[in-house]
């Protein structure tokens, strides 16, 4: 069958044209998306949506063949497989962009429950857990700003109230507030 007879057979409904095209054209097709990083599933799939292409165009009493059609079909499947790519690689873009915005969100969750047990603590504990954890200061910078005797003073002070801090939340959260 030539392609005029092809394309002849399937203006007509014949879908017996439809499988000599698939048949003959199949590897040809499925190699070329193969090597442009597709699947032989996603090959298939691209291969048959092009065929409906043709078999779409070909109903149109004004398609005129002006090439091969197996070249028409080639040209058919690259366009769809550049679609699919460029589908795919916007979503795995969304995807790392959902993933950053989720750990933003559960770093700003944590960040707020751990401020939210700071202001229950004590006046001492909470300038003493601000100063060395927000502030950046040493420990012998604490200890002169709040009149402790020394640093390890202030180290042993922070110590309780990191504990009594870890204690507040243990008591109010679980690990699995913080889970999806």
């Amino acid at each position: 069958m030539n392609d005029e007879e092809v394309i002849a057979r399937i203006r007509k409904g014949d879908e017996r044209a439809l499988d000599f095209l698939y048949k003959k054209n199949y590897k040809m097709m499925v190699n070329m998306i193969m090597k442009n990083n597709g699947t032989e599933d996603e090959a298939k799939d691209v291969y048959q949506e092009a065929l409906i292409v043709v078999w779409q165009k070909a109903q149109n009493p004004e398609f005129i063949l002006s090439s091969k059609l197996s070249t028409f079909l080639y040209s058919v499947c690259q366009n769809l497989w550049r679609k699919e790519l460029e589908r795919k690689s916007r979503h795995t873009s969304e995807d790392e962009s959902n993933k950053s915005e989720i750990i933003e969100l559960d770093k700003k969750e944590r960040i707020e429950v751990i401020n939210q047990c700071i202001s229950e603590l004590g006046e001492t504990c909470r300038n003493i857990l601000t100063y060395y954890y927000f502030d950046d200061m040493s420990m012998a910078e604490i200890a002169e700003k709040l009149g402790f005797a020394n640093s390890d003073t202030a180290k042993t002070k922070k110590y309780k109230c990191k504990q009594e801090l870890d204690r507040l939340i243990k008591l109010k959260y679980k690990a699995s507030d913080f889970q999806d």
